[in-house]
């Protein structure tokens, strides 16, 4: 384990001793597994990541408290991005980038609108072994090798801050909960968001949601069970400024405009054994890039 990786950790520690030393307690755990193989099958541009969060604070009340800082979420993502073909990229393709993310949030609802803000650490490069990470997966499932190419011109190794700001309202209209929001991401990708999810049924009541950020799909980390199903849909649209995953040394242009749309369906039993699907179509993200595309998220939660 690299100097880096080993003070994330003890950052991470120290954090959460902190936590339980100012009277908070663990609230929950949520995580979401997102992949293009279980989207549109093919393995590029978007192709992979993983997301976690563990949270902490005064006992929940269905919703997070009204101040700043009482509720805590350490924050963990691991992203893959990748060329159309690994094996023999395109001239005018992205270039590889993998990228891990640790970073502290916090959750508060003054009034009616509910807020997360947070700051991350957004570490890239060889010294992530993601590379080498999806070389295994590919020599156990089946599946192109990273090209010696690839990895010479893949994003190098360095650390970026991130900065995090969302803001939303929830509003019943009929058997329909519809979340409008904006979101602001400033570090090592800078854009301004607008969108809203829809959801149908128990999933979000009384609940802490936590946005993934390559799809937008909202994962349950502070849970209220219920039986049975609920569908949620959403989609957004941004602006983009700038980009460190597609440099201007790559001759890449970025697209100014990014859109997505989404759609999953939550599934619960009596026990609490909890399950989630979601598709996500993502739009565009550089001039050359030669379509949109799908990817797939799923969370399986087991309970005896």
């Amino acid at each position: 384990m690299t100097r880096l990786f080993a003070f994330a950790l003890g950052a991470i520690m120290a954090l959460t001793t902190t936590a339980h030393a100012e009277g908070r307690q663990r609230l929950g755990y949520g995580r979401l597994i997102t992949n293009d193989l279980i989207g549109d099958t093919y393995d590029r541009w978007r192709t992979g990541t993983y997301a976690s969060s563990r949270v902490w604070g005064p006992e929940w009340q269905g919703q997070a408290p009204d101040g700043f800082g009482q509720l805590l979420e350490f924050r963990f993502n691991g992203e893959i991005i990748a060329p159309e073909n690994l094996a023999g990229p395109s001239p005018v393709d992205r270039p590889y980038v993998g990228a891990l993310s640790f970073g502290l949030h916090t959750h508060f609802q003054p009034q009616q609108i509910d807020y997360a803000v947070g700051a991350d650490l957004v570490v890239t490069g060889p010294q992530t072994g993601l590379d080498d990470f999806q070389d295994f997966v590919h020599d156990v499932l089946g599946g192109r090798k990273i090209s010696p190419q690839v990895r010479r011109q893949q994003l190098g190794n360095n650390v970026f801050p991130r900065l995090v700001v969302e803001a939303g309202r929830e509003f019943e209209v009929g058997r329909a909960h519809i979340r409008p929001f904006g979101e602001a991401r400033l570090g090592v990708e800078d854009m301004i968001r607008a969108g809203a999810d829809i959801s149908f049924g128990r999933v979000g009541q009384g609940e802490l949601m936590i946005r993934e950020p390559t799809t937008g799909q909202r994962y349950r980390v502070v849970q209220n069970p219920f039986k049975g199903y609920a569908f949620v849909v959403g989609g957004d649209i941004a602006y983009v400024d700038r980009s460190e995953y597609l440099p201007a040394s790559s001759g890449i242009v970025l697209t100014e405009e990014r859109a997505r749309v989404r759609a999953g369906l939550h599934w619960e039993n009596a026990t609490g054994t909890n399950a989630f699907y979601g598709l996500t179509w993502l739009s565009e993200e550089f001039e050359t890039q030669r379509r949109g595309q799908f990817v797939g998220s799923v969370r399986l939660r087991l309970q005896f």
